[in-house]
């Protein structure tokens, strides 16, 4: 079986080293044909995952047209990226999994639903919490594949689980999307609290507190409680805001420190997700109705009306209730 990869950054090398190690043969699309011809040739994606030596399974292309014939396609572009990409596909291409996570700035739109608004057809979300080198090295790990169709979600963990890399079906793709996108955002408040010297009690009241707006969200948009209890809730949610290798809490320790958002993404090669997603989410969850004081303080604070020190005080001034 071929599937292909679109999106040569971290992730999309690992999901296709991941692909490979399954048995599966794996086309991998980069935006700049210098960069795939530079990964064929040296058969390392240097620039996002140094020393990770690409199987001779994966095949690095520029070239769209590699699409045909894959069993299915994953899409591994950031959020923000992903609506110009599908735009760039042919008219007819397989079934699609989407592992990109957060809100789209303008439209409002969860991934799956930009991708549902461009190409209708079967389409999945892959989800959870994953960092890309630790797959890449084939270190375990565990993620979900969400969609209502359950021969694609079938299809789909079959092709890519392996007893390193465990696939769990699910059929709360809006769930899963909420916890993706929201976890980001937690994380750099998570980061902040840290960067500011505020304390490991202070990271733990937070992420726990965020777990709530983010289940919140969840049902408010569709989805089910209990998924925000999951791999692609809690299980992301506590690695992105604990773990060291997080580029959102990262983010959120320079914002701790003093650091504006332009200083600390100076620089960066791969991105943090929750910067542009803070905004958008609080706008949808708005839109529904849903109050989402953690997240929103995110998003002043990378606009840069709120200090670190002033959110904590707003948010611990908010009025005492039951949990």
């Amino acid at each position: 079986m071929r599937i292909a990869v679109l999106g040569a950054g971290a992730w999309g090398t690992a999901l296709a080293v991941q692909a490979a190690r399954a048995g599966l043969e794996a086309t991998l699309w980069a935006r700049d044909a210098d960069r795939a011809a530079a990964m064929a040739t040296a058969r390392e994606n240097a620039r996002h995952l140094p020393g990770v030596a690409l199987p001779a399974a994966i095949a690095p292309t520029a070239d769209l047209g590699a699409l045909d014939g894959a069993a299915f396609v994953l899409l591994a572009v950031p959020a923000q990226h992903l609506r110009a990409i599908l735009a760039r596909l042919p008219r007819a291409v397989p079934p699609l999994v989407i592992a990109a996570k957060g809100v789209e700035q303008g439209s409002l739109l969860l991934p799956l639903e930009v991708a549902e608004a461009l190409r209708p057809g079967p389409a999945a979300i892959l989800s959870g919490p994953n960092f890309a080198r630790e797959v890449a090295l084939g270190l375990p790990a565990a993620a979900v594949v969400a969609c209502r169709d359950a021969a694609l979600r079938d299809l789909v963990g079959a092709a890519m689980g392996t007893t390193g890399f465990r696939l769990y079906g699910g059929d709360d793709p809006v769930g899963v999307q909420v916890g993706g996108a929201a976890k980001n955002v937690i994380a750099i408040a998570a980061g902040a609290v840290i960067g500011a010297g505020l304390g490991e009690n202070a990271r733990a009241a937070l992420v726990t507190r965020g777990l709530a707006e983010l289940s919140r969200l969840a049902v408010a948009l569709g989805g089910r409680a209990e998924t925000a209890a999951g791999l692609s809730g809690m299980g992301d949610l506590l690695l992105t805001a604990t773990g060291p290798g997080s580029r959102n809490t990262a983010l959120g320790m320079e914002l701790g420190r003093g650091r504006s958002l332009a200083e600390a993404l100076a620089g960066k090669v791969s991105v943090a997700e929750g910067a542009a997603t803070a905004p958008a989410l609080v706008a949808r969850a708005a839109a529904a109705g849903v109050e989402l004081p953690i997240c929103a303080a995110v998003a002043e604070l990378l606009a840069g009306g709120l200090t670190v020190p002033e959110a904590m005080g707003r948010l611990l001034a908010r009025p005492r209730r039951d949990e």
